[in-house]
């Protein structure tokens, strides 16, 4: 009999590791019984036990303890100034410590982790828009700082890898993360992959890669989806396997190291285009109400480069961009 595939949950970053957090309570609580314990011995002259007149090392173990926790019975109590003056000003600011060491550890690893699971959940189930990174390589990492940089809100991208480290240095960024593989349509299914504005496939391995693409798009057959390869000859596969956009690192290192034979301004001016820490960036849209007629190289948001209409490009000295339709997509020149 199959096993049912539980959903996965979205997951952000926590303070402390569990162990961590749990340690460090559970010693600060000994360290603190403990203290009044040894200075309950040492002053146990100033302690009357109603029951048989002799303080024992286990009476002042076992007053100590019912001190802390308010209970308080009676049966042994103070009755030296200095042991009341010590029950007064040491017990009981240890008393409320551990109470309240004792609320926050339920807080934590109860309450808020309940609440929490319940929010992730939440907010899973009404996922849309969102940006979907498969992969938190360099690569990865590098694409979503990018996204940040451009304005995207971190908790509106999905990271999702099956490398537990990674998956913590996403967290760290504030983005939404799944710890899974992206291959697999339940993966996929549990970060709404139809409902996602883009897909981000950075696996580290052209064949994981075409793989995760073809998954994506059995899923979601009109989400885009920009994939990354390092083999040339794995271009056409991704295509085929449903990528919209197909980037192969090395080549455009080629190019840019091309360009570089006769001086490097003009690579430095690509990698400007390309990133958002430059003085100037590239930017795709859809013109505006107000720009149809006018011509691409009359924009006043920037400088136009190319025009795509009906699936086709036009350059910005082409005929065609003299006149921007309805409908058309352009590509253009801003300052950053």
């Amino acid at each position: 009999m199959t096993r049912p595939t539980l959903p996965g949950t979205l997951q952000r970053k926590s303070q402390l590791p569990v162990w961590l957090s749990i340690g460090w309570r559970v010693t600060a609580v000994v360290g603190l019984v403990g203290l009044a314990i040894a200075v309950h011995w040492f002053d146990r002259a100033g302690l009357r036990d109603n029951y048989d007149g002799a303080v024992s090392f286990l009476d002042v173990v076992y007053f100590t303890m019912i001190s802390i926790t308010t209970t308080g019975y009676g049966d042994i109590a103070p009755v030296s100034e200095r042991a009341r003056l010590f029950d007064a000003l040491i017990v009981t600011p240890i008393r409320v410590f551990v109470v309240l060491l004792f609320i926050g550890t339920a807080y934590d690893f109860v309450l808020k982790r309940t609440w929490d699971k319940w929010r992730m959940s939440l907010l899973q189930r009404t996922l849309k828009g969102h940006i979907v990174v498969a992969g938190y390589g360099h690569t990865g990492a590098e694409a979503v700082a990018e996204l940040i940089a451009r304005g995207e809100a971190p908790d509106r991208i999905v990271v999702v890898d099956p490398d537990a480290d990674r998956i913590a240095e996403a967290k760290d960024v504030g983005c939404l993360v799944l710890e899974g593989d992206a291959t697999r349509d339940q993966t996929l299914s549990d970060i709404h992959l139809p409902a996602a504005r883009l897909v981000i496939v950075t696996a580290g391995r052209d064949d994981t890669s075409i793989l995760i693409t073809l998954s994506a798009r059995h899923l979601a057959p009109d989400v885009p989806i920009s994939t990354v390869v390092r083999n040339e000859d794995n271009e056409l596969p991704a295509r085929a396997a449903g990528a919209t956009t197909v980037i192969n690192p090395v080549s455009f290192a080629g190019l840019l190291l091309a360009t570089s034979h006769r001086g490097g301004r003009v690579t430095e001016y690509l990698t400007d285009l390309a990133s958002m820490h430059g003085q100037v960036r590239l930017r795709e849209r859809p013109i505006a109400a107000d720009e149809v007629g006018l011509a691409l190289s009359s924009l006043s948001t920037g400088t136009g480069l190319r025009v795509y209409r009906d699936g086709t490009s036009f350059g910005r000295h082409q005929s065609e961009s003299s006149t921007l339709r309805a409908g058309d997509t352009i590509v253009e020149i801003v300052a950053t």
